[in-house]
């Protein structure tokens, strides 16, 4: 045993990995959603996009890929699946064929009212303060912006 593992600073240790922590922590959290998207038949990955476009719509898929922070090939099948329920619809931008609009259709709108009730749950399933949360997730924007750089 070297003398870094005998103090406790083995760089190498599991539980010292920001990458673990961040991995563990987010499919744990993804999976409090679960129950609370089912019942409104959505992935979490389909209650992303509808956030966004909860936010602004109609955009472009090249708009909602950048914000999503996904690949455009990625995101494709999920507003496919998101048409098909009837929540989107994905139309070619007169003038410029090349551009794909997803436009919210009305239940895709009327959904956001049933939504409102998840980040609440969310935070009381977690036990933490919500300014605490809020800290995180301003660190976690900071870890994204550093990365990405």
């Amino acid at each position: 045993m070297d003398s870094d593992t005998e103090t406790g600073t083995d760089l190498l240790r599991l539980d010292r990995q920001v990458c673990f922590a961040l991995a563990v922590a987010s499919r744990n959290v993804i999976a409090l959603y679960r129950p609370l998207l089912e019942p409104m038949g959505l992935t979490h990955p389909q209650y992303l996009v509808l956030l966004a476009l909860w936010e602004r719509s109609p955009r472009s898929v090249g708009d909602l890929a950048g914000e999503l922070a996904l690949d455009p090939g990625t995101l494709s099948p999920l507003l496919k699946r998101l048409e098909s329920a009837g929540l989107v619809d994905r139309r070619r931008v007169p003038g410029n064929e090349r551009t794909l609009a997803v436009t919210l259709t009305e239940d895709g709108r009327a959904l956001r009212a049933r939504a409102e009730a998840i980040p609440p749950a969310i935070v009381e399933r977690l036990g933490l303060p919500l300014a605490e949360l809020e800290e995180l997730r301003e660190v976690l924007n900071r870890v994204i912006r550093a990365s990405t750089d």
